[in-house]
C-alpha cells in the first residue's frame, strides 16, 4: 500500500507531520481538490514509475491538466498527498521524497 510506504518513509527519516487526514474517511473530490493548491508553487506527482513536475509559477496549466495530476481513478484526491512549504507531493516515489523531504 502506497500510504504505508509513505508513512514508513516519514517515520524512518523523522519527518514531522503537522496535520493528517484519512483519505478514506474524508475524501476530497473533483474541484474541491483544487483548493489544496492555494499557496502552492510546484506539484510533484508520482504516477507509476514516472514523476510529473508542474511548476505553477512558470506556466498556467488548464484546470483539466491539474485535476489529472491530483485525482485518482475514483475522482478523489490521490493519497498520499503531502505539502512541504509551497510544494505539493502527490503519490509516493521514494526518490522524490528523499530529494524533497530529506
Amino acid at each position: 500500500m502506497t500510504c504505508a510506504k509513505a508513512q514508513g518513509f516519514l517515520a524512518r527519516h523523522r519527518v514531522a507531520v503537522a496535520a493528517q487526514t484519512d483519505a478514506k474517511k474524508a475524501t476530497i473530490k473533483g474541484d474541491a481538490a483544487l483548493a489544496v493548491l492555494e499557496g502552492v508553487d510546484e506539484i510533484y506527482a508520482a504516477r507509476g514509475k514516472q514523476v510529473v513536475h508542474v511548476d505553477l509559477r512558470r506556466g498556467q496549466p488548464s484546470r483539466a491538466e491539474v485535476l489529472a495530476v491530483l485525482l485518482g481513478p475514483t475522482g478523489n484526491l490521490r493519497a498520499p498527498t503531502l505539502r512541504k512549504g509551497r510544494t505539493l507531493i502527490v503519490g509516493f516515489d521514494e526518490a522524490t521524497y528523499r530529494r524533497l523531504l530529506g
